[in-house]
C-alpha cells in the first residue's frame, strides 16, 4: 500500500525526538538507511500498524523538542508508525497545543476564559502584548481555560528545546513548577519506552500581572514558584473531609507518608472482598459519576466486568477542560497516590490489566506528580505483575492531551489515545462493550475514582448515609469568580448553593451564578436555596455538571461573558456533525450582533438563537453540541440578559 510519503526530510533534532520515543529504526521501511536486506522482505507490517496509538506521544515529542511539527518530522513519524501522512496531518491539526507552522520555541498561553476574563484577562493580554515585541522570541496565544480559576488571571509558559529524555525524579519534583516528565510502562521490546514524554521548561504564573507573565516567558527558570496545592483547599485541615483530608497533611511525593495516613487500606480491603464484592459495595453505595453525566458507577463496572471479550481496559479521564473546573488538578497535585490506588481497585474489580491516565497537556505539575507516584508504586510492588502478592497484574500509562475540550467525551478520548482525531463515536455500541481498541472499557474521571476509597474504607452503607437518597456521598465544588476564598470545597450532597457561597465569602453585588461551567446554566441571586444535588438542580431547571460554581458580581458585563462562552464552543467543536459545526458559529454570530448592536432587532436574533439551540440539543452527536446553548438560554430566560 502506498502511504504517499513526501520528499521532506526531518532535521537531526526531529529525528532524535522520535527515535527517543520509539527507539532507533530497524530498516529503511521505518526511515533507516537502505541496505541489501531491505530488498528481500518488508518487516513490521501488522506490528508497526499496531503502534498507531503512539502517534499522539510522537507528536508531543517533536513539538516539545522543536516547538512545532514540520512536514519532514510528520513524515518521519508516519514512516516509523506506518501511518498515512494525510491521516496524521488531520490528527496534528486537531489539537490546539500543536503547530504545523514555524513558531518561536517559547509560547505564552494567556487564559481568556470566564474566571480570568472576570479577573482582568483582557487588560493582562494588552499589557503583555505591549511589553513583548515580535522579535522577543515569544509567541503569545490567547487560551481557553487553563484550569487555574482559583488563581485568575492565569498564564502558562511552554518552552521547547529541552533534551529528549525522561526527567529524573529530582527534576520532576524540583524547580519552580514541579517540572514535567516521567515515563510510562515499557512495551517490553527494549526499543524505547511506550508513552515516554519529553520534559519541557514550563512556568505557571497565576495570578499573573503583565510584569510577572513577561518574566515567566523570557526566563521560565526565574518565575515565582507555584503555591502548594493546599492553598486551593480553603477547608484544609478539617478532619471531617473524606476526599481532601490528605491535602496539606501528607507529602504528595512520599509513598510512605501516604500509607501512614491510611493509604492502601482500601486496596487491601478490595483484595479481601474479591472483585464481585467490590462492585457490589460500589453499587450499594449509590456512587454516581462525578464528571457530569451522573451514571451509576457500579453498573458501569459490572457491565464491563461481565463482558467475555478480553482484554478489558481502564481509562481515567483527567482531561478536565470545562471552564471553571480544577478539582482533578488539585487532587492529582496534592494526593496523587490516592488516584493510583483507586485506579488499581477499579482495574481489579473490572478485570483490567492495563490502565490509561489521560491527563491535560496544560497541567505540568500534575503530570510530574502522577508520573512520580506511578513509578514509585511500581518500584514498591503496588503496580506491576503481582500487586501486594495477590496475583493481580495491573499497570498505568500516562497519555497527555494536547488541548481539545471534546476529548473529555469518553469515546473522543478513546480515539485520541488510539492515534485518531478526537471525534466522538456514535453510540451504541457503548464503551463497556466496545471501547478502547474495540475492547470492553470502563472510563471514570478522577473525582469518581477517588470516591471509591471512602466507599471501601467506611463501607457502602456508611457512605450512602452521606448526602441524599438520590445523590450519595461527598461532592467537590470548584468555586471561583466574585468570592473572597476561591478554591475546591468538599460538601455532602444536599447542601445549598447559598451554604457553599457563604463558605467561599461571596462578595456584595452578586448578579448571577453559573453552575456546571460553560455547558451549565445561570441562576439568579434569589435562587441560592437550590440544593446541590443532581435531582435538586434538575428540578430547578439547571444542572450540577462537574461541580463548577462561578459567581459574578455587577461589575462583570454579562453579554460579553455569553459571547465568550459562544466563542469557546465554536472553537472547541470537532466539526464532525452539522448541527454543532454550524450551530456554534451561528450562535456566536447572533450574540455578536446583539452585543455590538449591529443587528436591526435583538428579538429576531434571540428567536434565531432559540431555533439553533434546539437543533444543536436535539441532533448533535455528543454532549458538546447538546449543551452549547444551555448557558445562553438560561441567561436569556432567568436573567433577562438582553432586555
Amino acid at each position: 500500500m502506498d502511504l504517499h510519503f513526501g520528499d521532506s526530510k526531518p532535521t537531526d533534532e526531529e529525528r532524535a525526538a522520535v527515535d527517543t520515543l520509539l527507539g532507533p529504526p530497524e530498516s529503511s521501511w521505518e526511515g533507516a538507511d537502505r541496505s541489501d536486506a531491505d530488498l528481500r522482505w518488508a518487516r513490521g507490517g501488522r506490528a508497526a500498524r499496531d503502534r498507531r496509538d503512539l502517534l499522539l506521544p510522537g507528536l508531543h515529542a517533536v513539538n516539545d523538542r522543536v516547538g512545532w511539527i514540520s512536514e519532514g518530522a510528520l513524515d518521519y513519524l508516519c514512516r516509523r508508525l506506518t501511518v498515512p501522512p494525510a491521516e496524521a496531518y488531520g490528527v496534528a491539526t486537531f489539537y490546539a497545543m500543536f503547530s504545523l507552522r514555524p513558531r518561536p520555541a517559547t509560547v505564552l498561553h494567556v487564559c481568556t476564559d470566564l474566571a480570568c476574563t472576570a479577573a482582568g484577562a483582557t487588560e493582562l493580554c494588552a499589557g503583555v502584548e505591549s511589553r513583548l515585541a515580535p522579535e522577543s522570541g515569544v509567541r503569545i496565544e490567547r487560551s481557553p481555560c487553563l484550569g487555574l480559576c482559583e488563581r485568575a488571571p492565569a498564564t502558562l509558559v511552554i518552552r521547547a528545546g529541552e533534551p529528549a529524555r525522561p526527567a529524573t525524579e529530582d527534576e520532576a519534583l524540583s524547580g519552580p513548577n514541579g517540572g514535567l516528565g516521567g515515563e510510562a510502562p515499557g512495551d517490553g521490546n527494549g526499543k524505547g519506552r511506550r508513552g515516554r514524554e519529553t520534559p519541557r521548561a514550563t512556568a505557571v504564573c497565576a495570578p499573573a500581572t503583565p510584569d510577572t507573565a513577561v518574566q515567566a516567558a523570557t526566563a521560565p527558570g526565574t518565575a515565582p514558584p507555584e503555591p502548594p496545592p493546599v492553598t486551593a483547599v480553603p477547608q484544609a485541615g478539617d478532619p471531617a473531609l473524606a476526599l481532601l483530608h490528605r491535602i496539606g497533611t501528607t507529602d504528595p511525593t512520599d509513598l510512605d507518608d501516604y500509607r501512614a495516613h491510611g493509604g492502601y487500606t482500601a486496596l487491601r480491603r478490595a483484595f479481601a472482598l474479591g472483585p464481585a464484592a467490590v462492585i457490589r459495595e460500589v453499587t450499594d453505595s449509590g456512587l454516581l459519576g462525578r464528571g457530569g453525566a451522573a451514571f451509576p458507577t457500579g453498573r458501569k463496572w459490572q457491565a464491563t466486568a461481565s463482558r467475555p471479550d478480553h482484554p478489558h481496559y481502564l481509562v481515567c479521564n483527567a482531561d478536565e477542560s470545562e471552564p471553571g473546573t480544577f478539582k482533578d488538578r488539585v487532587l492529582m497535585e496534592g494526593d496523587p497516590y490516592a488516584l493510583v490506588e483507586a485506579m488499581t481497585i477499579a482495574a481489579y474489580a473490572t478485570g483490567a490489566r492495563k490502565g490509561y491516565l489521560y491527563l491535560r497537556g496544560e497541567y505540568p505539575r500534575a503530570t510530574a506528580r502522577m508520573a512520580h507516584a506511578i513509578s514509585q508504586a511500581r518500584a514498591r510492588g503496588l503496580l506491576g505483575d503481582d500487586i501486594l502478592g495477590q496475583g493481580h497484574a495491573f499497570d498505568i500509562e500516562i497519555r497527555r492531551g494536547a488541548g481539545a475540550y471534546v476529548c473529555g467525551e469518553e469515546t473522543a478520548l478513546f480515539n485520541s489515545i488510539e492515534g485518531h482525531r478526537g471525534e466522538p463515536r456514535t453510540k451504541p455500541p457503548f464503551p463497556v462493550e466496545k471501547g478502547l481498541f474495540g475492547k470492553p472499557t470502563v472510563e471514570n474521571n478522577v473525582e469518581t475514582l477517588i470516591n471509591v476509597l471512602p466507599v471501601l474504607t467506611m463501607g457502602a452503607q456508611a457512605y450512602a448515609a452521606i448526602g441524599t437518597e438520590g445523590s450519595t456521598g461527598p461532592k467537590l465544588f470548584c468555586v471561583s469568580g466574585s468570592v473572597a476564598r476561591p478554591g475546591v470545597y468538599e460538601l455532602p450532597f444536599g447542601a445549598t448553593l447559598g451554604d457553599l457561597l457563604h463558605l467561599a465569602g461571596v462578595r456584595d453585588g452578586l448578579r448571577a451564578v453559573l453552575l456546571g461551567g460553560a455547558a451549565g446554566g445561570f441562576v439568579r441571586p434569589d435562587e441560592l436555596e437550590i440544593p446541590l444535588t443532581f435531582e435538586g438542580t434538575r428540578a430547578a431547571g439547571t444542572t450540577l455538571g462537574s461541580g463548577v460554581v462561578m459567581a459574578f458580581d455587577d461589575t462583570v458585563p454579562l453579554p460579553r461573558l455569553l459571547l465568550r462562552i459562544a466563542r469557546f464552543f465554536r472553537d472547541e467543536s470537532c466539526g464532525q456533525c452539522v448541527p454543532c459545526r454550524v450551530g456554534t458559529v451561528r450562535q456566536e454570530e447572533a450574540l455578536h450582533r446583539i452585543v455590538d448592536r449591529t443587528g436591526a432587532d435583538a428579538a429576531t436574533d434571540i428567536t434565531l438563537l432559540r431555533e439553533v439551540g434546539r437543533a444543536m440539543r436535539d441532533a448533535s452527536i455528543c454532549g458538546l453540541g447538546q449543551t452549547a446553548w444551555n448557558a445562553v438560554e438560561s441567561a436569556i430566560d432567568r436573567l433577562g440578559a438582553y432586555e
